[in-house]
């Protein structure tokens, strides 16, 4: 270890092992807030709530809900890979570990990632001493990191990044940042800009493999339920908002509105995010004089006279993307500051992509589409109004942003075979016994 890292680790350790009472502290103010779990708070201090598998297991680290959606991409194909092989998963957050609860396969357990304090990494590295090591982005996490170290045990950064921020805060400490980056025999990098930022932090072993996101798997249908809304729907303009948030349905009855005399015929489909916000839904659309029809009514199908069609319902948003040419992505125009939805999903189904203005829980997914014309970013509500009229007038120009859209998704549907093909090596070394190292 060079001596200036040396010292600012050696400091970092010595200030966190001396602020355990602050730390104590700190969850407990965050559990007040609901921000952490109380049956499972001490797993956020290294100590297991679960006995260790037997056999070959490798930890996944995904601190947050989205780096989480792109581990369960990973975590499904190594298991598919070996069939006696068990995946410890944490993440730091309640919502991330909600999400795992809810999709994580069999032989994958979730606990939450411990607080960075030397004894807390410590007491989790002693119980689950697992044989690979992958974490996802850019979570450096120096008494772990320096734990992981100590024993020896082979770790890849899956999906990484580095905003120019961190890159510029790490840029401060070269040689700690090095130093901890070297304890990762690989790092798969989602673009050529994070390889770059890596490099110049020393990192070796760097690959683009692009954003594990891209590899989701196109959103499922019936064949039976895609012809009969086809039928339902036949020969009209529609276009849908999905995944909506409060705000989103007015601003689409809005729209409806303004558009309907150019196209009396228009349909507007909106999927709410959470359709247990019927009611306020039915509230905020009671002063529109627009006809509308509820998917959840038995499955009601839209009739000729349908303005709004609200699909209320689970589980259908690949339907509604199959059978619309134009989909504008959720929470991207909506009243509690945003954040934006998943826009592969529409891609990959052929949808003219398009998106409001405040899309930063995704914004390098949505730069990338906005950059290769794949989206379409607007400001406001006039705009996104004018542009759905342009569209509905000009087929040509619509089946062009459709075949943008999915050309995209499709050049991106290798990333997840460029991940294994560089990570299979690594997992071929783990079915070798490896010597624990003792870490003290």
């Amino acid at each position: 270890m060079q001596k200036n890292a040396s010292q600012c680790l050696k400091l970092y350790r010595w200030l966190t092992r001396r602020s355990e009472n602050l730390t104590v502290f700190w969850l407990d103010k965050r559990l007040k807030h609901g921000k952490e779990d109380q049956a499972r708070l001490n797993e956020r201090k290294g100590i297991p709530g679960l006995p260790r598998p037997q056999g070959t297991l490798y930890w996944l680290h995904a601190a947050s809900v989205g780096e989480a959606q792109s581990a369960l991409i990973l975590i499904n194909a190594l298991l598919a890979q070996n069939p006696s092989l068990h995946i410890l998963v944490t993440t730091g957050t309640k919502s991330s570990a909600e999400l795992m609860q809810k999709n994580l396969p069999k032989r994958a357990l979730h606990q939450f990632f411990p607080v960075d304090h030397p004894t807390w990494t410590k007491t989790f590295m002693d119980h689950w001493h697992p044989d690979l090591i992958f974490w996802m982005e850019s979570e450096l996490w120096p008494n772990m990191i320096l734990e992981i170290k100590k024993r020896d045990i082979p770790a890849i950064l899956v999906n990484a990044r580095l905003s120019p921020k961190s890159f510029q805060g790490w840029s401060l400490f070269p040689k700690t940042a090095r130093c901890l980056l070297e304890t990762f025999a690989l790092i798969l990098c989602q673009t050529p800009q994070d390889q770059d930022f890596f490099k110049k932090l020393g990192a070796a072993n760097t690959f683009v493999t692009d954003n594990l996101k891209y590899s989701a798997q196109p959103l499922p249908c019936t064949k039976e339920n895609l012809e009969t809304l086809n039928a339902a729907t036949f020969n009209r303009p529609l276009w849908v908002y999905a995944s909506t948030h409060k705000g989103e349905e007015t601003l689409a009855a809005r729209i409806h509105e303004k558009l309907k005399r150019q196209f009396p015929d228009l349909l507007t489909i909106i999927i709410p995010r959470h359709p247990r916000r019927r009611e306020e839904i039915a509230k905020d659309l009671a002063p529109f004089s627009l006809e509308i029809k509820w998917r959840s009514d038995e499955k009601k199908l839209p009739e000729n006279t349908t303005q709004i069609y609200i699909a209320d319902t689970f589980g259908e948003l690949g339907l509604f993307y199959r059978a619309t040419p134009i989909a504008c992505i959720g929470r991207s125009f909506s009243d509690d500051g945003g954040g934006g939805h998943n826009p592969i999903e529409a891609a990959q189904l052929g949808c003219a992509v398009l998106h409001g203005p405040n899309v930063q829980n995704l914004q390098d997914i949505f730069d990338e589409m906005d950059s290769a014309d794949a989206a379409t970013a607007l400001g406001n509500e006039e705009e996104l109004t004018e542009t759905l009229r342009t569209l509905f007038s000009n087929k040509e120009l619509l089946h062009e942003h459709q075949k943008k859209a999915l050309d995209f998704a499709r050049a991106k549907e290798g990333t997840l075979e460029r991940v294994l093909k560089q990570i299979n090596p690594m997992l071929e070394m783990t079915k070798i016994p490896r010597k624990e190292s003792t870490a003290r």
